[in-house]
C-alpha cells in the first residue's frame, strides 16, 4: 500500500486550526475562500479539494459529514484558488465543481446551527483526471474514483461559530 506524500495546503485567509473568516460563511458574503498549495508531485496529472464539516450537525454527537466544496480535475500546474469562485460546474482551464450538501455547485459556506464546527479542506494529487457521467458529481463519487490513485495529500482546517442570535 503507497502512503500518499504530504501536501502544503494553506489559506492567506486563515491558519490552519484558526477561525474562518465571516466573509467566507452564510453569516457573510459567503464566497470560497483563498486556497494555496504546493509544490505537488511531478507524477501528478490532477488535484480534486473537498471541503466537508464532520461536526453537523453538533459537533457533540455528530451524524453526518456536511460538504460545502467538491473541486476537481484541478490541472497540476494551477498553485491556488482564488476567492470568490463562482457557483459554476464549469470553470476556466478544465477545473470542475460538483455538488455540495447545499445541492449547489461551487463552495457553500459554514452555517453552523450551534457550536463550534471545524471544516476541513483537503486536496488530493492524483494521477489521473477523473471522468463522471454528468455534471451532478458528489464527494462521494469523486473519493470513490480516487481511491487508489492519490500521490500526495493535504489538509487545513478552520473552525467557525456563529455569533448568538444567527
Amino acid at each position: 500500500m503507497n502512503i500518499p506524500e504530504k501536501l502544503d495546503l494553506r489559506s492567506p485567509a486563515f491558519a490552519n486550526g484558526a477561525t474562518i473568516p465571516a466573509k467566507y460563511t452564510a453569516d457573510g458574503e459567503n464566497i470560497s475562500p483563498p486556497i494555496e498549495w504546493g509544490p505537488v508531485p511531478d507524477q501528478t496529472v490532477s488535484l480534486a479539494l473537498i471541503s466537508d464539516d464532520p461536526d453537523a450537525p453538533s459537533p457533540l454527537l455528530p451524524i453526518i459529514t456536511w460538504v460545502h466544496w467538491v473541486v476537481y480535475n484541478i490541472p497540476p500546474t494551477v498553485t491556488a484558488l482564488e476567492e470568490g469562485l463562482p457557483p459554476e460546474e464549469a470553470l476556466p482551464g478544465g477545473i470542475r465543481q460538483g455538488l455540495s450538501s447545499f445541492k449547489t455547485f461551487g463552495y457553500g459556506g459554514p452555517a453552523p446551527p450551534f457550536g463550534e464546527h471545524r471544516y476541513y479542506f483537503r486536496l488530493y494529487a492524483l494521477d489521473f483526471s477523473p471522468v463522471f457521467p454528468g455534471p451532478k458529481v458528489t464527494k462521494k463519487q469523486v473519493m470513490k474514483a480516487i481511491a487508489g490513485r492519490i500521490l500526495a495529500q493535504g489538509e487545513l482546517m478552520g473552525r467557525y461559530r456563529r455569533a448568538r442570535g444567527k
